[in-house]
């Protein structure tokens, strides 16, 4: 908590240098970031890798029921989604990323480009090294980063009060140790089971709906009373039946 209340302190005080200067309003960028910095306003019809990790952060943003596609083209999906991220933090929505949006987004990240209110740790108990999923440990690091930023957006929808994440990645053996299904998302990376904190299973439920989750498991799931699984399956498939879902 003391790394991320000094970040944002140093944002600030960046952001302030750069008003008073001048430079906000001729620059691409707010500052140099310690994760990634934008040298160029992005909008509708512009491609390439800064795309791609404006992309990843706006994962969280995609509207109801829909995934935002993270493949460096900025068409009206990104546009639709980054409106919605800018009405979220008050910002302007014109569906142009520029100063004040990557402002935002670089006091919303930590020097390892995850979202400030979840780290790698809580999105791995597992094995550290990533490796003896399904996939890659590069890949698996990857998608727990955007399911990091759909939970950041999730949170932040829900008043920005902390969300508990119990599992994430799990290798082969981590997830026959616990009993998960031969061909769970965990072994991916990109699935997180949620518990019941400052929310219910319920309302986590439903509001991840809104942010880009194809996979919804919920109280009334076989096996899912007392957590809420969130993943990004190539498909939906949300149930909930408590819950309504």
């Amino acid at each position: 908590m003391l790394k991320r209340a000094l970040r944002l302190v140093l944002s600030v005080v960046m952001l302030m240098a750069g008003l008073a200067a001048g430079s906000l309003a001729t620059a691409g960028t707010a500052h140099a970031d310690g994760c990634y910095t934008w040298n160029r306003t992005l909008s509708q019809g512009a491609s390439g890798a800064d795309v791609t990790q404006l992309q990843i952060r706006l994962s969280g943003y995609p509207g109801y029921g829909a995934v935002l596609a993270v493949d460096g083209e900025f068409g009206p999906a990104t546009t639709a989604a980054l409106k919605r991220f800018q009405s979220a933090y008050g910002l302007a929505a014109d569906g142009v990323a520029g100063p004040n949006t990557f402002s935002k987004l670089y006091a919303l990240q930590d020097d390892d480009c995850t979202p400030v209110h979840f780290d790698y740790s809580e999105l791995n108990r597992c094995n550290s090294t990533w490796s003896g999923g399904a996939v890659s440990a590069a890949t698996a690091k990857a998608n727990a980063l955007r399911t990091m930023w759909k939970l950041e957006a999730l949170r932040h929808a829900l008043g920005d009060q902390p969300i508990r994440v119990t599992s994430g990645f799990r290798s082969q053996s981590c997830n026959s140790a616990v009993g998960g299904a031969s061909n769970s998302r965990h072994l991916y990376g990109d699935a997180a089971d949620l518990g019941a904190g400052s929310h219910s299973l319920c309302t986590l439920a439903k509001q991840a709906r809104n942010h880009g989750f194809n996979g919804i498991l919920g109280p009334g799931y076989p096996g899912h009373d007392d957590h809420t699984h969130v993943d990004h399956r190539s498909s939906r498939y949300w149930s909930a039946p408590t819950c309504g879902i």
